[in-house]
């Protein structure tokens, strides 16, 4: 396909690496595809970062008919960059338009848009340890009418933005509150999509818990309000009594891809994984009796993050003394070394960009 570029006129100075934070600074360039029933995507094009107008009437404004992905490119010690499982997130993004009534986009010419995309900014990639480009793909419903309807028109853009950590605490332990007020999805709903309402419902319990100075809300089902699902910017995984668990994908939980790889290292090393549901009334006894020896959130913005504390219904818990387990860090190692290309990667997750 013909993607255009026009470079910008006024590149940026790049920032300082100890500045980064996430999510807070922006590339030169973004790119923008459009989409009508008519032509399908049309106009492909790479332009200079900045605002853009949207119609007032716009579906998105309205309905809410938006989604978005997440991935990063990763600078090598010798310089070259590479991204991390980008088919997962295409292959999620489609299923996410699917539940949406957004259009597809063909897998080939998705990937081709992201390698083009990363070699336009490949210098933005920052090289200092712990580092990388952050990618956010995203579509919205644009119809110009405020009829509710499946979408006609839309469109694709991708931003960048070079990030260190997600969390001020970076690989130390978090502290995480179980929220037993607010629900977050619903089976036969968005849960298992990456669209921005299942986040916009999340503020309000992730207010509640920053307030109490939580990092992030543990959410349980919407139905019986009983089984663990998933933390506000991650999925979740459990370390009781040797096996790993990790709530079951039950249509109400994003598929996360590092859920997933997560579950493929650890398989690999040997360890058993259940993929099943998992009650608060169990994981209150693990964390009562010490069964349960390690506790993570697993996301693309943080790879891994321990936690060390969880709270239930104003009732304390320290998970394995504050301090980040063995598995924990076993698995962030393994998943940062693939990365940023400082260990084999005998998975075939890695693409380069050349």
């Amino acid at each position: 396909m013909e993607i255009k570029i026009t470079k910008t006129a006024c590149p940026k100075e790049k920032p300082d690496s100890s500045s980064l934070g996430f999510g807070k600074i922006f590339t030169d360039h973004m790119f923008v595809m459009d989409y009508s029933r008519e032509k399908g995507w049309y106009d492909a094009r790479i332009v200079p970062f900045g605002p853009f107008e949207i119609h007032p009437a716009s579906t998105v404004l309205h309905y809410g008919s938006e989604i978005f992905e997440g991935l990063k490119a990763y600078r090598r010690e010798d310089g070259k960059v590479q991204m991390f499982r980008p088919i997962e997130n295409i292959r999620r993004m489609n299923s996410s338009a699917e539940r949406l009534c957004l259009p597809q986009i063909d897998e080939d010419m998705a990937m081709e848009i992201l390698k083009t995309f990363v070699k336009c900014e490949e210098d933005w990639t920052p090289s200092a340890p712990g580092t990388s480009l952050y990618l956010r793909p995203f579509m919205y419903g644009n119809d110009e009418t405020l009829g509710v309807h499946a979408v006609h028109n839309a469109r694709f853009m991708i931003i960048a933005s070079p990030v260190g950590s997600y969390y001020k605490e970076g690989i130390n332990p978090v502290k995480i509150m179980i929220e037993d007020q607010d629900v977050r999805a619903v089976r036969g709903g968005t849960g298992y999509a990456k669209c921005g309402g299942n986040y916009a419902a999340s503020n309000r319990a992730g207010e509640r818990a920053e307030q109490k100075g939580y990092s992030q809300v543990l959410w349980l089902d919407g139905v019986e309000r009983k089984y663990i699902e998933e933390v506000g910017a991650m999925n979740v995984m459990f370390k009781i009594n040797g096996e790993i668990v990790t709530p079951a994908l039950t249509g109400s939980i994003l598929p996360g891809i590092t859920r997933k790889s997560c579950i493929e290292v650890l398989k690999r090393e040997g360890y058993t994984v259940s993929e099943r549901l998992l009650s608060i009334d169990e994981l209150e006894k693990a964390m009562a009796d010490g069964t349960l020896e390690e506790a993570w959130g697993c996301g693309t913005a943080a790879v891994v993050s321990p936690i060390g504390e969880l709270s239930y219904k104003g009732e304390i818990f320290t998970v394995n003394e504050g301090k980040i387990g063995d598995v924990t860090q076993k698995l962030y190692d393994t998943l940062t070394g693939i990365q940023w290309g400082k260990i084999e990667d005998s998975f075939g997750w890695i693409c380069p960009l050349d």
